[in-house]
């Protein structure tokens, strides 16, 4: 994928924080060579976290994003401060600004305990350094910048890169485990909840992953699976399926063809795929009056036969036979307190980060709530979870062991 069909989800995001006045809109503005967030000499100027696409080289496509002061008060500052918080699950290189004439304060460390808490490669970055009298030392994890004079930006791009380190066996999502002029079959459904003149995203990858193994993609809808196979010359290397037609093309799918789906695939991609299955036992624990948290990374507008909404928690109802409450939350509003919740069911992430869907995971198992996606809950309500997990031999076997 060039830069601008790079999905924001899979850049690498850069977050800039610190206190009101610090100057962070004025270095985002310096560093996307840009007018991207209002600067006025007026505390909290910024009030919702602001996001730019763009490229740092050698670093490749990244978000940049200007936050709100973190030192803000009142109701609304408090909304604000939370905001930043969530982008801090997000965010894989954390700048803190500081006003390099006034110094560091506890707001300032209070930030580094966070970003040290949540594992956040971090650069300490004094603006405003032409106001000082004499150019300071920098430290190991400082650098002194002015914006207002575009001085040390280009150092400051540099550094940046140097702190992520782009894996170069970035974590594919089948690619890996094709072989040049293999065939793969990938069913998608078109039905109410699809989207309009288009595949959604996981799809979209998926075909693009198995191009560039040079292999070849066969885009089915279901009820053109079985016929599909039949003509086929060759034995397709494996089947993807959308979740929600895993019964219908397990059936239709000969036993010697691996089989999986585009949402299991997803959670590998996004490197949760074993504590979602570790968490999917958790079904056969819920009773009546329990709650379970339908968790989304995107905001849609939800259709009669939504899955999260409609579909999982009907078959959830009658695999279980429990009177189950549902709740949701979508886009960047999960919750804090996890506690109210027997388990979450989450989406695919297609539209997340890798970092914040690995935050969510480590944070619902710091609480105690056991967490799993949709492709897995689904194949494990149908009776096909181990069949769907036999890509992954070492993750199947650990779970046989456990049972």
């Amino acid at each position: 994928m060039g830069l601008n069909d790079t999905p924001s989800a899979e850049r690498v995001h850069i977050g800039f924080f610190g206190c009101r006045n610090a100057g962070k809109s004025s270095v985002v503005n310096a560093v996307t060579g840009q007018d991207l967030a209002v600067v006025s000499d007026k505390k909290g100027t910024t009030t919702d976290p602001v996001y730019k696409a763009m490229e740092i080289l050698p670093l490749g496509p990244v978000v940049v994003i200007d936050t709100p002061g973190f030192d803000d008060t009142g109701e609304l500052g408090s909304l604000r401060v939370k905001k930043t918080k969530q982008v801090m699950n997000r965010t894989d290189a954390a700048i803190l600004v500081v006003d390099a004439a006034v110094g560091m304060n506890e707001t300032d460390r209070s930030l580094l305990r966070m970003f040290k808490e949540k594992q956040i490669p971090y650069l300490i970055l004094f603006n405003k350094s032409d106001l000082l009298p004499s150019h300071a030392k920098a430290g190991e994890d400082e650098i002194y910048v002015s914006a207002a004079k575009n001085e040390g930006i280009w150092e400051l791009k540099e550094r940046i890169s140097a702190m992520v380190h782009p894996d170069n066996e970035k974590r594919r999502i089948i690619g890996d485990m094709l072989h040049p002029l293999d065939f793969v079959v990938l069913v998608t459904p078109i039905d109410s909840s699809a989207p309009k003149g288009r595949l959604i995203l996981p799809q979209q990858q998926a075909i693009r992953d198995v191009l560039d193994s040079d292999a070849t993609a066969i885009v089915v809808k279901e009820y053109q699976l079985h016929d599909t196979l039949e003509h086929l010359a060759k034995k397709p290397a494996i089947v993807i399926t959308d979740s929600q037609a895993f019964s219908k093309v397990a059936t239709d799918t000969p036993r010697d063809i691996p089989l999986t789906s585009f949402s299991i695939l997803m959670a590998r991609h996004k490197g949760y795929l074993k504590s979602a299955v570790h968490g999917v036992a958790a079904v056969k624990k819920l009773n009546d009056g329990d709650t379970v948290l339908m968790a989304e990374g995107c905001t849609h507008h939800r259709q009669c036969e939504d899955i999260g909404t409609v579909k999982i928690p009907k078959w959830l109802h009658e695999f279980t036979g429990k009177q189950i409450k549902i709740k949701t939350c979508s886009g960047a509003d999960f919750p804090e307190d996890l506690s109210p919740y027997s388990l979450i069911i989450h989406c695919g992430s297609c539209m997340l980060p890798a970092r914040e869907v690995q935050y969510r995971m480590r944070y619902a198992e710091s609480q105690n709530v056991p967490m799993t996606n949709y492709g897995v809950i689904i194949a494990y309500m149908k009776g096909i979870l181990e069949r769907s997990l036999e890509i992954f031999p070492d993750l199947l076997d650990e779970i046989k062991q456990q049972q």
